[in-house]
């Protein structure tokens, strides 16, 4: 398993957080439990839920911040879920180069979101990077 899968089952999780309502680790747990993933990526998958979880109000305070008229009750809920993950990432996972974060979010919103999802998850996280102390 690649990293880059393990950040989509990340996704995936952050996207029924909202979705669900529910930001619970058991819901975690359940969408993991069927899945072979190595330790190393199980680590990360909970460190990126942990941080999405415990800072989620600065997470969307951000990307409100860095989207132009497009606040997070608007955004369609996979784009959110990809930008939340990768504003996890740039914020508060150090151990992730920013770039990676854009990079891997823009090929998630490619593949996941609508025919502008990748530019506009360009932008949105460009911009985070760009501002964040």
């Amino acid at each position: 398993m690649k990293r880059s899968e393990a950040r989509e089952i990340l996704m995936h999780i952050v996207f029924q957080m909202e979705a669900q309502n529910d930001c619970s680790l058991e819901l975690k747990d359940l969408l993991i439990s069927d899945r072979q993933i190595p330790e190393n990526h199980r680590e990360y998958i909970s460190a990126g839920f942990n941080a999405a979880k415990d800072n989620l109000n600065e997470i969307d305070r951000a990307i409100n911040e860095s989207s132009n008229n497009w606040s997070v009750k608007r955004m369609p809920k996979t784009d959110l879920a990809i930008a939340r993950v990768a504003t996890a990432e740039i914020l508060y996972m150090d151990d992730i180069p920013d770039s990676v974060a854009i990079n891997e979010a823009v090929d998630l919103a490619k593949k996941y979101g609508g025919k502008e999802s990748g530019k506009f998850m360009n932008g949105i996280l460009g911009h985070i990077t760009r501002n964040k102390e």
